[in-house]
C-alpha cells in the first residue's frame, strides 16, 4: 500500500487525513467521511484548544499526543489509543497537550444528542 492519501466515503487513513490540515484559514479540522447523521473528521489543535460545546454528540479517538481532557465538570489524562465520549452540548476541550495530539472525532446521532439510556447492552 502506498502513502498516498485515502479519503473517501468508506476509509479514511490518518496520513490522508492530516494532509487536509491546516486548512485555507489555518483550520486544525478536516472531515473526511460521512454518512448519515455520522460525520468523521480528524482534529489536530496546536499550543490551545479553543472548541465550544456541540450540537451533537461525539466520539473523539486520540491517535497521537496525549495530555488532559476537560469534558463538563470532569479532567481525565488521555493517551494513544483513548476513547473520549463528550454529550452534546457539554463545553469540552483538550488542555496540556503534546505538540503531536491528533484524535478522530465522530458526530452522530439528532441536533441535541441521543436520549441516555442506562439499560445494559450487548454486541448482536
Amino acid at each position: 500500500m502506498s502513502g498516498e492519501a485515502e479519503i473517501g466515503e468508506r476509509r479514511a487513513t490518518v496520513a490522508g487525513a492530516l494532509e487536509r490540515l491546516p486548512g485555507p484559514g489555518g483550520e486544525r479540522f478536516a472531515k473526511v467521511v460521512g454518512h448519515g447523521t455520522m460525520k468523521v473528521g480528524v482534529y489536530a489543535p496546536r499550543g490551545r484548544d479553543p472548541q465550544t460545546p456541540h450540537s451533537r454528540d461525539e466520539l473523539y479517538f486520540v491517535v497521537s499526543g496525549s495530555g488532559q481532557f476537560a469534558n463538563g465538570p470532569e479532567r481525565h489524562p488521555f493517551g494513544p489509543g483513548d476513547a473520549l465520549f463528550v454529550p452534546a452540548g457539554v463545553e469540552h476541550r483538550f488542555e496540556d497537550f503534546t505538540d503531536d495530539l491528533v484524535v478522530w472525532v465522530v458526530f452522530y446521532g439528532p441536533e441535541g444528542g441521543e436520549e441516555s439510556k442506562e439499560a445494559s447492552w450487548a454486541w448482536r
